[in-house]
C-alpha cells in the first residue's frame, strides 16, 4: 500500500544535522506513527514520504523552509520563572543553553533558555533546529489505512483504545 492522505505511517528515523551528526533517532524505540495528510509532520517529510510504501528505505535533506522553518531573531521574551517547567530537579535552577516547556495558548511549546535571572527568564522561542538544513534517513514500517475516528480527529489513536483524551 503506497502512502497517501488518510494513511497512518509507521516509520524508524534517524535525525542528522548538516554535518552529518546524528542528532535522534528512533532505533530501538517503537517507530514513530502519524496520519499522512493531516498536518502531522514536517512538510517537507511528508512530500517525501507520500507515494512510498512499507519496506522503502530513503534520505531526504530538507531546507529549513520545509522542515522547522527560518530562524526569528524577534522570538526572544522574557517570562517569568514560574512559567517555565522541565527542570531536572526540585533544587535546580535555570541556566542559558537549559530546554524548559512553557504553557502558551496553543499549547506547550519548547524554549530555550538564554539568560536566567531570579525572576525573569530570557528565552528563544524557536524551535531548536528553526533556520538548520536537516537530513533524514527513513526506513518504512508499515502503512495502513485510518479509521474513520482517526480522519475525524485528525490524528492516529493506538491501537485498540477509544480515544479516551481530550482535543
Amino acid at each position: 500500500m503506497k502512502i497517501s492522505d488518510n494513511k497512518v505511517v509507521h516509520f524508524h528515523y534517524t535525525l542528522k544535522n548538516e554535518a552529518g551528526e546524528e542528532l535522534e533517532s528512533s532505533a530501538g524505540h517503537e517507530p514513530l506513527t502519524y496520519l499522512h495528510g493531516a498536518n502531522n509532520t514536517l512538510v517537507g517529510l511528508e512530500k517525501a514520504l507520500t507515494d512510498k510504501a512499507a519496506g522503502d528505505k530513503f534520505s531526504i535533506t530538507l531546507q529549513p523552509e520545509e522542515a522547522y522553518g527560518e530562524r526569528d531573531e524577534a522570538a526572544i521574551q522574557r517570562v517569568p520563572a514560574k512559567h517555565l517547567q522541565g527542570l531536572p530537579s526540585k533544587n535546580a535552577k535555570w541556566k542559558a543553553g537549559m530546554v524548559a516547556i512553557v504553557q502558551t495558548e496553543q499549547g506547550q511549546r519548547q524554549v530555550t533558555v538564554l539568560k536566567a535571572g531570579k525572576f525573569m527568564i530570557t528565552v528563544d522561542v524557536n524551535p531548536p533546529l528553526a533556520g538548520k538544513v536537516i537530513t533524514f534517513d527513513i526506513d518504512v514500517v508499515d502503512v495502513r489505512e485510518a479509521t474513520e475516528e482517526e480522519i475525524s480527529h485528525g490524528h492516529v489513536h493506538a491501537a485498540g483504545s477509544s480515544c479516551g483524551h481530550d482535543h
